[in-house]
């Protein structure tokens, strides 16, 4: 494994995370605690130190598999990231918008409890619009929960619906030190809209959606099909066909011959001189061990 700086934060982060959307059981699974345990347990095993939530994977249910593999295990092995914004509804796909300042420190101790831990290493506004973002009550009942320690770092996970720069450009301002944005070989907007402004201020990248939703894990041809329980059963036929049309271009003129398509995928994002880590999903353990050898492709 490898590690770096993740921004000023002074955090060493493996380049390879543990993605936990999947926990939530929004991808066409539910995990036991049991798999989640023995899916982290690997990780660590790897040298892998990077856990990244939310609170609406799930009402919290993504973080509570998580406390409890934390609860038995070395809490300091791990840097732990959670979101805020956000109240999972068991309707769908669906979420209910918490974005004042009382309802995210609820939201923090709901989290800190799920964990079972007594702080968070990055706490992260979750893909909320700039009228929102723009809320100095906010702002400041984070600074004070970093200041009470129960919050080590802020960060600001990026919505990929609409064009928020302005949210990386004022990141500095409100004592975010990370940015998450959706970056892979499908898409690369972030490398003109956030990275210039990211490095500029020294912010931590986190690269989520590395494998584009697993399309560019290599295992999905044209014609796939996912069940309606799996969030990608939602997603546009026609630009599902686009993307796994151009994932057998880039398989055929860009992946080196014997080299995993995955892996590969992985090492791309981690090439980019702003991008500090790349934090795949992983249902299971050969997942995480497929990833995590990743980093060998990383200089």
């Amino acid at each position: 494994m490898k590690y770096r700086k993740l921004g000023s934060t002074g955090l060493d982060v493996s380049v390879i995370g543990v993605g936990t959307w999947q926990f939530g059981g929004e991808w066409g699974k539910d995990f036991s605690q049991r798999e989640v345990d023995d899916i982290l347990h690997k990780a660590n095993e790897l040298g892998i130190n990077f856990i990244d939530t939310a609170e609406c994977y799930g009402d919290h249910l993504s973080e509570k598999l998580i406390g409890g593999y934390l609860k038995n295990n070395q809490r300091k092995d791990w840097v732990v990231a959670t979101k805020f914004g956000h109240h999972f509804l068991n309707d769908g796909f669906k979420r209910a918008d918490e974005w004042s300042a009382e309802d995210v420190v609820k939201q923090l101790d709901t989290s800190l409890a799920a964990l079972q831990t007594e702080y968070v290493d990055l706490y992260q506004f979750h893909s909320g619009s700039d009228e929102v973002f723009n809320n100095d009550a906010l702002w400041t009942a984070l600074d004070k929960q970093v200041q009470a320690g129960k919050v080590r770092h802020l960060g600001i996970s990026i919505s990929s619906k609409a064009d928020t720069s302005y949210q990386v450009d004022s990141a500095t301002k409100v004592g975010a030190e990370v940015i998450q944005v959706v970056y892979n070989r499908l898409d690369r907007k972030p490398e003109e809209l956030f990275f210039p402004s990211a490095e500029r201020q020294n912010l931590g990248v986190l690269a989520r959606v590395p494998l584009a939703s697993g399309y560019l894990s290599g295992k999905y041809k044209q014609g796939a099909v996912f069940a309606e329980t799996d969030v990608r059963h939602g997603h546009d036929p026609k630009e599902v066909a686009r993307q796994l049309q151009l994932v057998e271009e880039i398989q055929k003129h860009e992946v080196p011959e014997g080299v995993n398509m995955a892996q590969w995928a992985l090492a791309w994002c981690l090439k980019h001189p702003a991008v500090t880590l790349v934090i795949p999903g992983s249902k299971n353990v050969e997942q995480v061990t497929m990833n995590a050898k990743a980093a060998e492709l990383v200089e």
